[in-house]
């Protein structure tokens, strides 16, 4: 640019076309990148959602737990004492370890195809959802917690107090059969609800955190029960000197779904799955209408997503921690009542919850404390205690292997970032940065 151009006033039309357009000198021109075609947009939803990445967890886990199998594995310590020599037997014994092991854990979880007939077959799938039945109620009642940013560590206090209820309840009325299951399961939801509400009063009244409060109480319920199932006349079966209740009342146990896949055409055998596996399908149905589709789930959420705001809109906060806690309790407490009438008729013991409250909250956890991801994710959790018996009865792999697999996907499930990172995934809702174009390119240069 000349110095009489500049005197005169007279400005370039390029330059008079990047200051209209609000560009300084020798700054690149602001080029708008083409658009995005729409495929690929589809398909960093997809791969940046939370499914995808909860698969991927589990892919890691299982990944990690395949090395596991293969270290501990004898065929593979063998052959790797000469691995240089023949490596290929190295290899086939790791291949052999590995796969043996999922084998197994599949004819335990899903089919199995050594039995006769398709109604001995598919007796693994129906222990898997046997298993699944209590992960269900109870995960639904930590992620109904979680939702309302709340964390539910009281899972084994709140379904001992369930199941106490719903046992004694099945023993000491005698009333018609279907009268009687109602009520017995409605008492350990009633159970389950007031263990909770009491966590949800102490929070909204006093202010004490519910974690250090339902673990506390976990204790509470774990003693008074063991004491109570110590006491003629209170818990403890008549006669005996164990710590064991009498069992269930025929007319209170939940029915058998055998009959009901027999009515259906299938086949004529025995399982294990009962009635409380349509419960938890109810109850399902519910937490996800109650979040989604009412006013009282939309104040859960509001609350979960930012307290004070949600004061400031009118909502009230304490109100709305008590009865969350309340549900959570109560779907928590359906758990108990599948333990006591559906699984373990026989009498039950202190330690009737079997870790079911603390694996809850891996359940919902893998579950992204969505109702329907909870299902799915207690159904896997379900299908991995099923096959690990068998696994580890065929194979000789330790059961903890599975224990091993439920906290690396949790550990990943809480590190999204991790996995992003392990599969090279897209972060969601990432933007392409900005290209510039030749001509932007050719007017820096000018």
């Amino acid at each position: 640019m000349s110095t009489e151009n500049t005197i005169d006033g007279e400005i370039p039309a390029q330059g008079a076309a990047a200051e209209a357009a609000g560009i300084e000198p020798g700054q690149a021109p602001n080029v708008e990148p083409p658009p995005e075609p729409a495929g690929n947009r589809v398909i960093r939803e997809i791969m940046s959602g939370n499914a995808v990445l909860s698969f991927l967890a589990i892919v890691l886990g299982l990944l990690v737990a395949s090395v596991l199998i293969a270290i501990t594995d004898p065929g593979v310590q063998a052959a790797a004492g000469y691995l240089f020599a023949r490596p290929g037997d190295t290899f086939v014994a790791i291949g052999n370890a590995i796969g043996g092991a999922y084998y197994a854990l599949f004819q335990g979880s899903i089919y199995n195809f050594q039995r006769p007939g398709f109604g001995s077959g598919i007796r693994p799938l129906t222990e898997t959802l046997t298993f699944a039945t209590p992960l269900i109620a109870a995960g639904l009642g930590v992620a109904l917690a979680f939702r309302v940013g709340l964390f539910n560590i009281g899972g084994r206090g709140q379904i001992i107090i369930a199941a106490a209820v719903a046992g004694w309840i099945s023993w000491s009325f005698p009333m018609p059969f279907f009268i009687h299951m109602l009520v017995a399961t409605l008492g350990a939801i009633v159970g389950g609800a007031v263990w909770g509400g009491l966590v949800g009063l102490l929070k909204a009244r006093t202010g004490a955190h519910e974690v250090i409060v339902t673990i506390m109480l976990n204790y509470v319920a774990f003693y008074l029960v063991a004491f109570l199932l110590r006491t003629q006349g209170a818990l403890q079966a008549n006669g005996s000197n164990n710590p064991v209740s009498p069992p269930a009342d025929a007319t209170a146990v939940y029915p058998n779904l055998t009959n009901l896949i027999t009515a259906l055409g299938g086949p004529p055998t025995s399982f294990r799955l009962h009635f409380g596996f349509i419960l938890v399908i109810l109850a399902t149905i519910f937490v996800w209408y109650l979040l989604n589709r009412s006013s009282l789930g939309f104040r859960f959420r509001a609350v979960g997503e930012n307290p004070n705001a949600a004061r400031v809109a009118g909502i009230n906060v304490k109100t709305v921690y008590i009865l969350a806690m309340v549900l959570s309790g109560a779907l928590v407490g359906l758990a108990g009542a599948a333990q006591v009438l559906g699984t373990t008729t026989t009498g039950f013991s202190s330690g009737v919850d079997a870790g079911i409250g603390f694996d809850a909250i891996t359940v919902a956890l893998l579950g992204r404390s969505k109702p329907w991801g909870v299902f799915f994710a207690g159904i896997l959790f379900g299908a991995l205690k099923a096959g690990g018996y068998l696994m580890q009865a065929s194979q000789g792999i330790p059961i903890d292997i599975i224990l091993v697999v439920q906290s690396v996907v949790v550990l990943f499930i809480a590190a999204p970032p991790l996995v992003r990172s392990v599969f090279r995934l897209p972060r969601p809702g990432g933007v392409r940065p900005a290209r510039r174009t030749r001509r932007a390119a050719e007017a820096v240069a000018k």
